[in-house]
């Protein structure tokens, strides 16, 4: 059985499906803040729904990354650093990519185990 979570007239923001989470791509909700602060945000997102379908962030199988600019690749990964969990650092792309808005900074899909 399929389980859809904030299921929306687009699209749903996770789907869980024999024991994996599927994550929509996860924005920040405050535009106006720097890349730091946009992370922050996503990771956060990522963490609430994750919770919501019993797993977490050491369960991550698989992470993509979106960036609006490639110079903003150190002040992302600083703060994805502090976020990840030693010994649980999931395989990850990050590639430049245009946003559906100018002010996103960041786009972050992840897969997770239940």
């Amino acid at each position: 059985m399929i389980q859809r979570f904030d299921i929306g007239a687009r699209m749903s923001e996770m789907a869980v499906f024999n024991g994996v989470c599927y994550l929509a791509g996860q924005v920040a909700e405050d535009g106006s803040q720097d890349i730091g602060g946009q992370t922050a945000q996503v990771l956060a997102a990522i963490d609430a729904l994750l919770a919501k379908a019993g797993s977490d962030k050491t369960k991550v199988l698989r992470a993509q990354i979106f960036l609006a600019d490639l110079a903003d690749f150190p002040g992302m990964n600083a703060v994805w650093d502090q976020w990840v969990v030693p010994g649980h650092t999931p395989p990850r792309a990050t590639v430049q990519a245009a946003l559906a808005k100018p002010e996103w900074k960041v786009e972050i899909v992840v897969t997770a185990a239940v």
